[in-house]
This record gives C-alpha cells, sequence and structure tokens, in this order.
C-alpha cells in the first residue's frame, strides 16, 4: 500500500483511501469542485475533485473506502491530490487497520500493566468496582480500541488507553512523593477518570462526537457510569463513593476547562495535574511527529498549548 506519508510532490498514485470528510464548493469563477480529506493510518491528504461529473468519478461519500487515481502536487507548501478517478471500494479489496491510527505502543501490553495497577489497589469496594469494569471481555475490547479525543491528543486506536496508563502512571507517582495522598483512591480515579469518552466519542473510523457527548461531556457521563455500578456493590461506602466521583468531576481542574466542580481533595489537585501533563505532553509530540529533529524552526501558535513552539536542540 502506499502510505500518505510517503507520497511526494510530482507522483501519479492509484490507491484505495478512506474518506474523512467530502463537500461540495465553488471556484471564485463559479465552478462546482468537491474538496476531500483522504485518510490511511500515516495520516491525512487533502484532495480535489476539479470535474465531480465526469466519467471516471463515481458517487461516494464521507467515511467510504475509495479507490482513487490523482496526481501529487504542491499548494503553500502542503502536498494535495487532485483526484482523475474515483470509485467505491469493494469490502475485500481493503484493510481497515491500513486506515486508520493508531498507537505506535503495545495495545495488549498496556492493557496488561493497566490490570497490574488495578490489583494493586487493596481497598475491596475500589479492587471490586474498578474489575466490574476492566474484567469484562466486551468492556475490554471496547477500552483497547477507542480514541481519547477526536485531535488534540492521543486521538488513534488505543489513545484511550495509553492515555489512561500514562496519568495512572503520573498518580502512582504522586502517591509515593506525597504521603498526603489515598493511593487507592487517587490510582481508581486516574484509571476511571476518562472512562465516560467510551460514550462521548464514536468509534472508529468516525471518531467524532455524539449526541450524549455533545449534550453531556465525558465528565459527566463517566461520573454517572462509575455511581451507576458503584449502586450494584453491596455496603459500598458513601463518603468513598463521593470522593471518587468528585475526583472525576474535578479531573479537568478549572470550570473554564470543563470540570463541574473544582478539586476540594488533595487526590483531585494530583489527578488533574497528571491528566493535564500527559495530554500537554502528547500534543507536543504529535506537533512534531513530522518534523525532522535537526529542523529549529518555530512551528506556529498551537492552540491547544497557547504558544509558538520549535524543537528543543541537543547541542
Amino acid at each position: 500500500m502506499k502510505y500518505i506519508e510517503t507520497l511526494r510532490e510530482g507522483e501519479r498514485v492509484s490507491e484505495i483511501y478512506l474518506v474523512k470528510s467530502k463537500q461540495a464548493a465553488l471556484t471564485k469563477a463559479g465552478k462546482p469542485y468537491d474538496n476531500v480529506i483522504l485518510q490511511d493510518k500515516t495520516g491525512t491528504l487533502d484532495a480535489k475533485i476539479w470535474d465531480p461529473g465526469s466519467v471516471g468519478i463515481a458517487e461516494f461519500e464521507a467515511m467510504d473506502y475509495v479507490a482513487v487515481t490523482g496526481d501529487i502536487t504542491s499548494f503553500q507548501g502542503n502536498l494535495q491530490m487532485s483526484i482523475k478517478r474515483a470509485r467505491k471500494a469493494d469490502e475485500g479489496e481493503y484493510e481497515p487497520k491500513d486506515y486508520l491510527p493508531v498507537s505506535s505502543k503495545d495495545i495488549d501490553a498496556m492493557y496488561e500493566t493497566l490490570k497490574k495497577y488495578i490489583a494493586s489497589v487493596k481497598n475491596t469496594y475500589l479492587n471490586q468496582l474498578l474489575n466490574a469494569f476492566f474484567a469484562d471481555p466486551e468492556f475490554e475490547k471496547r477500552f483497547k480500541f477507542h480514541s481519547a479525543a477526536k485531535s488534540v491528543h492521543h486521538g488513534f486506536v488505543g489513545g484511550l488507553l495509553e492515555h489512561t496508563l500514562s496519568v495512572t502512571r503520573n498518580c502512582d507517582y504522586f502517591a509515593k512523593c506525597y504521603p498526603i495522598l489515598n493511593r487507592d483512591l487517587i490510582v481508581t480515579a486516574a484509571i476511571f477518570h476518562d472512562i465516560g469518552k467510551l460514550e462521548e466519542l464514536s468509534t472508529f473510523p468516525e471518531n467524532d462526537y455524539t449526541d450524549e457527548g455533545q449534550l453531556l461531556g465525558h465528565i459527566m457521563i463517566g461520573a454517572e457510569q462509575v455511581g451507576l455500578k458503584i449502586r450494584e456493590i453491596e455496603g459500598f461506602p458513601v463518603i468513598l463513593a463521593n470522593e471518587l466521583k468528585h475526583c472525576i468531576l474535578a479531573h479537568h481542574g478549572e470550570l473554564e476547562y470543563g470540570s463541574p466542580k473544582k478539586p476540594a481533595l488533595a487526590e483531585a489537585v494530583a489527578l488533574s495535574f497528571a491528566d493535564n501533563i500527559d495530554a500537554k505532553m502528547e500534543t507536543i509530540t504529535e506537533m512534531f511527529s513530522n518534523v525532522p529533529e535537526n529542523n529549529l524552526e518555530w512551528q506556529g501558535y498551537n492552540r491547544f498549548m497557547e504558544s509558538n513552539f520549535r524543537r528543543t536542540s541537543h547541542e
């Protein structure tokens, strides 16, 4: 397969790609054309169909796998494809895993590590609650496949697991550094903090906000999910339940960042920092993923980081 990251200006390409989006538009002269975003696991490519009604262009929609033939050009420094022929691909012509961005880490190994953290939680009620979710094979399958975001950070298959594990590691480290923290509570909260994203975001290839996600958001959804499962565990302490749900509700740290509550427990403060640092470091990592190590040029303003960035020199 000819992956998008390997394409070069001047090539004529015949390949199957996933259509991430397709929109009709008009040129300045009023002539219709189509804006298309093609995707595979290595990235996306802007594409144009300058003559949508031509014989070689068959009907297709967003989220279709499409066999295209086109020329790779450069526009304002970015590669672009001018599509000459296009048809919807048949099942069996493509392997879906080739078209979805996937974590660079071993997904099964990450899940096993997360299960070790779960096993290390000594509180009987919290351990039982964690296993009520993570020991379920169907839940495991969903959790391994899901992303942690639409685009900002960890927006790939395995992203939710990778982010959750990183936040859990950070919280485990914090618990070792600061004895004031209840390790069982903060580790449990870390593992659960983004569980609502399973409902907030649809599965791949769409990976877009659901109606529930738009109306409620993952923080509210996650707290509700955990609360419902707590009610199934006989004798679960009310105060512990409220402390855990508070950590989930406050994990974005500030009201303006989407948290319904500001942190009011030491564990909630530490969790908010653990979540924030992992999200920001992954955002920076992804920002420089296609920038050569010796490229010290400024990359431009990043909306999420609210700053201009360049790579660090290693001299």
